[in-house]
């Protein structure tokens, strides 16, 4: 399972931040199934070689959210999103719109800080390399 999750210790983001990204991403790309059941914070921790404290937090976090639910004695679970009505979905929407408008702003700063052209940026995102080896 662990392998399914790229975290990168030299990355400026933090363990964590990476983690629950990685799993957010492996839940909305369906590597990680509704009802799938996670690494135990004591498995995972090992196999990514991080602090279980870390582990422990995101997990604590993505059950703050509502994306996984954990079940004593039996382990961690992801969660189906929960029904909206029409207006929250609406609304929803477009502040996942307003988020992903800042994240990619926020993406093509920084590729343009390491040297990249636009021109090139798009050329990677549109080729399908996104999301290999997530």
């Amino acid at each position: 399972m662990a392998a399914t999750f790229n975290i990168n210790a030299r990355d400026p983001m933090p363990l964590y931040a990476q983690l629950e990204r990685a799993i957010r991403f492996a839940i909305a790309t369906g590597k990680l199934a509704i009802g799938a059941q996670l690494p135990t914070v004591r498995q995972l921790a090992v196999e990514l070689r991080i602090n279980a404290n870390t582990v422990a937090k995101v997990y604590t976090e993505l059950e703050r959210a509502r994306v996984v639910e954990t079940r004593r004695g039996v382990g961690t679970f992801v969660l189906e999103p929960p029904l909206r009505t029409a207006t929250a979905s609406a609304a929803r929407r477009a502040g996942r719109e307003r988020e992903l408008r800042l994240l990619a702003e926020r993406f093509l700063a920084e590729a343009v800080a390491l040297g990249f052209s636009h021109a090139e940026v798009l050329e990677h995102l549109t080729a399908g390399h996104v999301g290999k080896g997530v």
